[in-house]
């Protein structure tokens, strides 16, 4: 594994490499509360396919984190990774996780030019998972946490007492096996870095995501229109049904919006699928790539 930081769109952005430049790149995309570091666990399977690049996002990690919410709009989050697949030289494949799978969709559907192919590890396309949210049932009450991560000053809730109940959120309900003490010590010491845990949250409080209370769907939602948010390109969903926090509810009628997808599902793995079992996943992505 390989750091750098690289500038993009006058702004620094702290990236790690996995494997022979000369190869293929992969771009992997960590959500929250995750970071560029996520992705040690999957890239060394796929080194023999691929280059694998893992930036730390806007508001993580050693990236450029702005103080001020209105920076985290999903369009401003694509565009970094715009300018990153223009520089590393695509067009590539691009996968996603958590937030980092919206970031992936953002591309696939409003910069298809830049993605050839796109994977999408337990992560959602706005309109379904929009759809899931606003009928106000198991979706909107397992979601709840959304709102709570969006008062003003949450992150100072969620970082006291050594951030306890960030620990509690992150591995709530859910096979923590794999967050080792020294593994969960990398985590705690990218949330402390000055304001970082703060810019993190950004993302939530910047979204347009509307959450329904339990029992009481929101009817009013602005038109999503089906033709800008489809995803042309060959698409892989890599599923852990285990998944607490994204239920299958939030990927029914994705294939309206991904006409070529393919659904690869795992019974023993959850939301953190590619810690858990990444040599199994890194298999399905090569078992779908074309010559397989």
């Amino acid at each position: 594994m390989r750091t750098e930081i690289i500038d993009l769109n006058g702004h620094p952005f702290h990236i790690r490499r996995w494997g022979d430049p000369a190869k293929p790149p992969l771009l992997l995309l960590h959500g929250f509360p995750e970071y560029s570091g996520a992705w040690a666990d999957l890239a060394p399977y796929l080194t023999d396919r691929f280059h694998c690049i893992a930036p730390d996002q806007r508001g993580y990690g050693q990236s450029w984190a702005p103080d001020d919410v209105a920076l985290y709009r999903g369009s401003q989050l694509v565009g970094d990774m715009a300018a990153l697949i223009d520089h590393i030289g695509g067009p590539l494949t691009v996968m996603g996780h958590d937030w980092g799978a919206a970031v992936a969709y953002g591309l696939a559907m409003f910069r298809p030019k830049l993605v050839s192919r796109l994977i999408i590890a337990n992560g959602v396309h706005p309109a379904p998972f929009q759809r899931a949210l606003a009928a106000g049932g198991a979706q909107a009450e397992a979601s709840q946490y959304i709102l709570s991560l969006r008062r003003e000053g949450s992150e100072r809730y969620f970082s006291a007492n050594d951030f306890e109940k960030m620990k509690a959120l992150f591995l709530a309900r859910m096979n923590n096996a794999w967050m080792t003490p020294d593994k969960l010590a990398e985590y705690t010491a990218e949330w402390s870095r000055p304001g970082r845990l703060k810019t993190m949250i950004h993302w939530y409080r910047a979204s347009p995501l509307q959450v329904a209370a339990p029992g009481a769907p929101i009817t009013d939602l602005p038109e999503m229109p089906r033709e800008r948010l489809m995803v042309r390109c060959p698409h892989l969903l890599i599923w852990g049904r285990g998944d607490t926090a994204l239920l299958p509810e939030a990927t029914e009628g994705l294939e309206d919006f991904a006409p070529d997808l393919t659904r690869v599902e795992f019974e023993a793995a959850d939301h953190w699928i590619c810690h858990q079992i990444p040599q199994k996943v890194a298999q399905a992505i090569k078992d779908w790539l074309p010559g397989a």
